[in-house]
């Protein structure tokens, strides 16, 4: 059985990215941008008050001083008027700063008796004045490729003048569960039915992390039936099988890929859960053939789908599996040849920085309940020794 880092990089290393695309600032929310978001215009792009007041020289803004009001420049209507000593100007948060004026002396800091103003404090030199491009400059980077985009991102970008960005396409990715057993969620079922919870588990995934998934139609245990839903393959960027790769007599899954041209690069991992895993290529198309059973397609989907579709996305992507340190809080048994991946909440503790892992008695693989109350993976190496309560771990946080 191949080893997990092993199985990652060479999942990988066959991946090309989907190129970019241009979408609106509406909606580039949540993308990856391939090109850096370089400002087009200052932000502010002249020099404006950032209070309600009066716009004066330094020089008359001291405590006593009357001075007179020549005029006024609300916000959007700039005035043409050069201040003269012993006046000011009327301005507005976001008016323009008139020419000659150097401090805003504000509102609630003068009495205004017809067209005069008695100062009832002194004013600083450029007090209450955002400078052009105090926010940023024309021609700065503002935001790097590569960068998942937040709502705070898109209102840069259009402070500094764009409405359009180029972005990494979303991968599209196909998703087709296997099995005479399975049922859709709704549908009338047989005793023995199963509903086919992994596949919306996976889409879901494939979704938080940037792709397109779609979900086909449930191929049964026949080989017409999966040469027609495998016939869809190359309408997507990455496909993804769930179920019947193993070697039961009805995992015919592995066959019927082989009949349509798959170039399979291998099958079963050593790991718990997720041991029959599958990767491939068929005219292209990168395959990642997922096990049944719905905990550990969602466990192989968080170590090796949600990295290929970054990797589609043109981001980085290690082969060693990103994991953080955490303290174990609850003894765990020595492990075998394959690596663990421990279902397990987190507890913060007040005397330490680093979260507590606590994972479950029950590991089993075909409890989602278990799967949903998870906050993380507990990492176990193949061979770990026994490990103790209080001893230090690693772990993946779930998405």
């Amino acid at each position: 059985m191949l080893d997990v880092a092993v199985a990652r990089a060479r999942i990988l290393e066959k991946i090309s990215p989907c190129g970019p695309e241009t979408v609106s600032l509406a909606d580039a929310t949540g993308r990856i941008l391939v090109e850096p978001v370089v400002a087009r215009l200052s932000n502010p792009p002249v020099s404006v008050s950032a209070m309600d007041g009066y716009a004066a020289r330094t020089e008359d803004a001291i405590k006593g001083a009357v001075l007179t009001v020549t005029g006024e420049a609300p916000a959007g209507h700039p005035t043409t008027q050069h201040i003269a000593p012993g006046t000011c100007i009327r301005v507005f948060t976001g008016s323009q700063i008139p020419a000659g004026t150097s401090t805003i002396i504000l509102q609630e800091n003068v009495i205004r008796e017809g067209e005069s103003i008695s100062l009832q404090t002194s004013s600083d030199e450029q007090q209450f004045i955002r400078r052009q491009g105090k926010d940023f400059q024309k021609g700065q980077t503002l935001l790097s490729a590569g960068k998942r985009l937040t709502a705070r991102d898109i209102g840069l970008a259009a402070a500094a003048g764009y409405t359009w960005l180029s972005v990494a396409q979303r991968p599209r990715v196909g998703i087709l569960s296997t099995g005479d057993e399975l049922t859709l969620p709704g549908d009338p079922t047989q005793p023995d039915s199963i509903v086919n919870s992994a596949a919306f588990m996976v889409s879901g995934l494939l979704r938080t992390v940037g792709a397109e998934p779609v979900i086909l139609p449930i191929a049964r245990d026949n080989h017409t039936a999966l040469a027609s839903a495998l016939a869809h393959t190359t309408r997507f960027d990455l496909f993804i099988t769930i179920g019947g790769a193993s070697v039961g007599t009805y995992d015919i899954v592995q066959d019927a890929l082989k009949a349509h041209g798959l170039s399979l690069d291998f099958w079963k991992i050593a790991m718990r859960p997720g041991k029959p895993l599958m990767s491939g290529q068929i005219q292209g198309t990168p395959i990642i053939g997922l096990p049944g059973n719905p905990v550990a397609a969602m466990v192989c989907s968080v170590i090796f789908v949600a990295p290929a579709v970054h990797a589609l996305m043109g981001q980085p992507v290690s082969a060693d599996i990103e994991s953080e340190n955490a303290i174990l809080g609850a003894d765990v048994r020595q492990n075998d040849h394959r690596q663990d991946f421990l279902r397990c909440t987190l507890v913060k503790k007040p005397e330490s920085d680093l979260p507590v892992a606590v994972p479950f008695d029950s590991q089993d693989s075909a409890q989602l309940c278990i799967l949903s109350q998870s906050d993380a993976l507990l990492l176990r190496a193949p061979g770990a020794p026994l490990a103790q309560a209080g001893t230090p771990c690693r772990i993946i946080r779930l998405p």
